[in-house]
């Protein structure tokens, strides 16, 4: 009997921000989230990849800015002022910035309820999931930022 309650403890919560990306919710590990901003001033560097947008001045540090839009092969669309940069942490300290059309919300997600999708996705997008979440009636695809941020670099 107790061994039921201890395995009830052990699901691990966690929390995501989730955002908009064209018509669909993605969820970022709020693990990685160092800040959100307002969109701003990206200075354009040449001969990136089509994805990365740029860099902008963040309280006196670089940080490079990519478009998830383009990552995920969505057109581009005007920038509104529910627009966000999300600035993330890596492992290996350095930051990245995420543009997203919009912030939702933060959700708390219980690992459990954390899929691993079991059906056929489009390779080129699925590297880029964690799993699916569920959150009441919601599905929220959740990003794996590692793999998101680690292709960029090996470009």
């Amino acid at each position: 009997m107790e061994e039921n309650i201890l395995i009830g403890e052990e699901s691990k919560i966690i929390q995501y921000i989730v955002v908009k990306i064209g018509g669909e919710q993605y969820g970022i590990d709020i693990a990685y989230v160092d800040n959100i901003v307002r969109m701003q001033q990206i200075t354009r560097v040449a001969k990136s990849q089509r994805y990365f947008v740029g860099v902008i001045n963040l309280r006196g540090e670089v940080v490079p800015i990519m478009s998830l839009r383009r990552r995920f092969d969505l057109p581009d669309i005007e920038f509104t002022n529910m627009t966000r940069i999300i600035i993330v942490r890596m492992e290996d300290q350095s930051r990245v910035g995420f543009i997203v059309d919009e912030v939702r919300e933060v959700v708390d997600i219980e690992e459990d309820s954390i899929e691993v999708p079991n059906f056929k996705l489009d390779e080129r997008k699925a590297q880029y999931l964690a799993g699916i979440g569920k959150k009441e009636e919601s599905l929220i695809s959740l990003l794996d930022i590692q793999a998101v941020v680690e292709e960029k670099m090996k470009v």
